[in-house]
């Protein structure tokens, strides 16, 4: 599998028959982000706010669209689990739900927790047991606060963490950078990477808790 971040909360992930799942994708110019097309066979969307659900740049006419989906289903051999959580503290009342997403696939479990606005527990955080790679919120101000993302880091323990939603050159919304995160993975292997692309098997996952930072393209 190969796992591309295109800035924000925007992933892709090209499974090694050539299907590809994209993950809240942005339009790139809203933001002050560089644009990026993709043609994806799967879109998940968290929720419905316009830096997560530009569909339109990543969709093809027999795209499969699943946006703030709760449950579980399977679409082309690929388990998703989309959980109920919320864009604040306040059980949605600021900024309404954000669906976490579990995606089963070639033998890896990824889960993205979207703009995530409180610290997972109880039944959410159960369902994201065995997870090999997460990816975090980390920037604040919509989300959770970087301490407040290592939390759930050590909660789960995932194999790898991969840091998003983060400011980055050009970005025009009022986010923290990635190292007041970094900050608090005091002996925790940080990986810093010159691209934003990464190949993963279950072969090659680290035996213990990694955390991957890709550089914005």
């Amino acid at each position: 599998m190969e796992l591309a971040w295109h800035g924000h909360a925007f992933f892709t992930l090209r499974l090694a028959r050539g299907y590809v799942i994209a993950i809240d994708p942005h339009d790139g110019l809203s933001i002050g982000l560089k644009r990026v097309r993709v043609e994806s066979d799967l879109v998940l969307v968290t929720h419905d706010h316009f830096d997560h659900n530009a569909v339109e740049v990543v969709k093809k006419p027999s795209t499969r669209i699943l946006k703030q989906f709760y449950g579980e289903v399977g679409v082309d051999d690929i388990i998703v689990n989309g959980i109920k959580t919320f864009h604040d503290k306040h059980s949605g009342a600021r900024r309404g739900e954000n669906a976490v997403y579990a995606i089963s696939t070639e033998g890896l479990k990824i889960a993205h927790l979207g703009d995530l606005g409180h610290v997972l527990s109880g039944e959410a955080l159960s369902k994201l047991s065995k997870i090999d790679i997460l990816m975090i919120p980390v920037g604040g101000t919509y989300t959770i606060e970087p301490d407040e993302a290592w939390s759930i880091v050590k909660n789960i323990s995932p194999r790898i963490v991969i840091p998003m939603h983060y400011w980055v050159k050009g970005l025009r919304l009022p986010l923290k950078t990635v190292d007041h995160f970094l900050k608090y993975a005091e002996g925790v292997h940080v990986s810093k990477l010159d691209t934003n692309l990464m190949s993963i098997t279950p072969s090659n996952l680290p035996l213990e808790t990694t955390v991957i930072v890709f550089k914005y393209p």
